[in-house]
């Protein structure tokens, strides 16, 4: 799932400036996850943006509306009126989401209230973490089901490197070393023979930027 934060309130007031109706857009699917941009959170951004408003004697209008996925037209398209009685649209969906909305409807500022931060997983409640940077080469059937690229802060294709102590990380030694995972990993599955064979560099022209598929 795409993992993303809300901005700070200041910066998204701050962005807002000049716009007297903003429909407020949420997402229900992967930023709902995580906590950033579900119909909850567009609640509850709309109720602070309201009472600054209220504080500083301005009088907005602020919309609310949360749709399955903002990445999919089809989606948007029940928009279409509520979007009129608008001139600005907040969306809290990830980067993708924003460019979807904003392709959607070009006649319309669309702004980004989120930062976009990357692909992972929850590991336990309220907490996310990175699994994947979509390389566009996977190589997890070589490292046990755990991403180097993602996980190891050198993106190390063979590993552990020279710096690590007991098992964590030099870069920072909170983090369990992931080469070192990947061995015990691949050791439970009977499977160190993988490690014999150096793995060739990562070849990073397949992440060149934009990148499209056709099925």
């Amino acid at each position: 799932m795409i993992v993303a934060k809300q901005k700070p309130l200041e910066e998204i007031t701050k962005m807002l400036e000049g716009y007297q109706r903003v429909l407020i857009l949420g997402c229900g699917t992967c930023v709902a996850v995580c906590f950033a941009g579900g119909e909850r959170e567009v609640g509850i951004l709309a109720s602070s943006l309201r009472m600054a408003d209220k504080i500083s004697g301005k009088n907005r209008l602020f919309r609310e509306h949360t749709v399955e996925r903002q990445c999919e037209w089809e989606f948007l398209d029940d928009l279409n009126e509520q979007v009129k009685e608008v001139n600005a649209i907040l969306s809290l969906g990830c980067g993708v989401g924003v460019q979807a909305v904003a392709e959607r409807f070009p006649d319309i500022p669309v702004l980004p209230g989120l930062n976009t931060l990357f692909m992972g997983m929850p590991v336990q409640e309220g907490v996310f973490a990175e699994r994947c940077v979509g390389c566009g080469d996977c190589m997890l059937d070589r490292t046990g089901g755990i991403c180097p690229i993602a996980r190891c802060p050198k993106g190390l294709v063979n590993g552990p490197c020279g710096g690590y102590r007991d098992g964590k990380c030099e870069v920072d030694p909170t983090r369990d070393c992931t080469w070192i995972q990947i061995y015990e990993r691949l050791k439970k599955v009977g499977r160190l023979d993988i490690l014999y064979t150096p793995q060739p560099l990562k070849d990073y022209s397949k992440m060149g930027h934009p990148r499209s598929i056709i099925l």
